[in-house]
């Protein structure tokens, strides 16, 4: 087992933990940093025993970020919200959060940051959500020069909330939404997915190339595609024949604004707006090359979860009294 301890930040989310069980497989020790470290002991299996240890962290607390820091030889910042609630706001995770954690890695002494933001973080997009990511990494990179940003495009895997969301529609409804700034551009705006794992693998190689400091990688999957496509892709995959109902923005953003209220909104105003805009790797970028990779494909890997939404083909035979 190698030396290095390495704290994670949102370790038991989505991409936290495939980062986890790769950096316990590359031998590092890792401490999970999390609201709740109770709910994170699912994780201490992937690693030998006492490799991987939850911690109780609170990212808006200067206090519990350095404690979680503490004697950490790499920090990484996975944390992020979809929408906001309470105090878990855009500004307060991906800004403020995010600065807190890179102020501590360097009191703390920590020789390596990687800040996990996403693609399509731009100070001057119309989402609120992409307006925040871009603010972390700037506010990051001016408190720890030498930090790694990775911006992953939509990030699918048996647990993600993109491909799964629109299977569980399609098995309920006879009706995909397909949202445009008009009929006959709805569905065009193009995404990138990549898979979590690919994700996790290629954060775990920057920690090991030194060149990777100060760098800023996009992630994204070996095709693009529509939105439209992806749509065309999930009825397939799940075996349903449905209607591709071209929504325009403007429309959607009326439901939206009721879908808000709920405690887990399916859909906000701000996701539209990242919806209206294209999501894929800059030509000039650093990616997955850089790092000899090869991402894997959507059609090697969604099959393999969306066929639990798929229609039973046959039924069991009732138990006989």
């Amino acid at each position: 087992m190698a030396d290095r301890l390495v704290t994670v930040f949102g370790g038991s989310g989505f991409i936290g933990r495939y980062l986890v069980k790769r950096l316990a497989d590359a031998g590092d020790r890792v401490c999970v940093a999390v609201r709740d470290a109770e709910n994170a002991r699912f994780l201490k299996p992937m690693g030998d025993v006492g490799q991987i240890v939850p911690v109780s962290a609170n990212i808006l607390d200067d206090d519990s970020v350095r404690s979680a820091v503490r004697g950490a030889d790499a920090v990484i910042f996975s944390v992020g919200v979809l929408y906001n609630r309470g105090r878990q706001t855009f500004q307060s995770i991906h800004v403020e959060g995010a600065e807190r954690v890179a102020k501590a890695a360097v009191e703390c002494g920590a020789s390596r940051l990687v800040l996990v933001s996403a693609l399509g973080a731009d100070p001057s997009s119309e989402s609120v959500y992409a307006v925040s990511k871009a603010e972390g990494e700037a506010r990051v990179s001016a408190v720890f020069p030498s930090a790694t940003v990775v911006r992953p495009g939509v990030v699918f895997g048996a647990e993600d909330q993109f491909f799964n969301r629109f299977a569980a529609i399609a098995r309920l409804s006879p009706v995909l939404p397909i949202f445009g700034h008009g009929l006959l551009d709805a569905g065009s705006s193009r995404l990138q997915p990549v898979y979590v794992g690919d994700v996790a693998d290629a954060i775990v190689k920057i920690l090991d190339v030194v060149a990777s400091e100060g760098g800023t990688y996009e992630l994204g999957g070996p095709r693009t595609y529509s939105y439209k496509e992806i749509m065309k892709l999930i009825c397939r995959q799940t075996g349903r024949q449905r209607l591709l109902a071209p929504i325009p923005f403007w429309a959607a953003k009326i439901k939206a604004l009721f879908l808000e209220l709920l405690p887990v909104p399916p859909l906000t105003r701000d996701q539209l707006a990242l919806l209206s805009t294209d999501n894929v790797v800059a030509d000039t970028a650093l990616g997955f090359s850089n790092l000899g990779m090869t991402p894997s494909s959507v059609e090697a890997i969604v099959p393999r979860y969306l066929g639990r939404y798929r229609r039973r083909a046959t039924r069991t035979p009732p138990m006989s009294s």
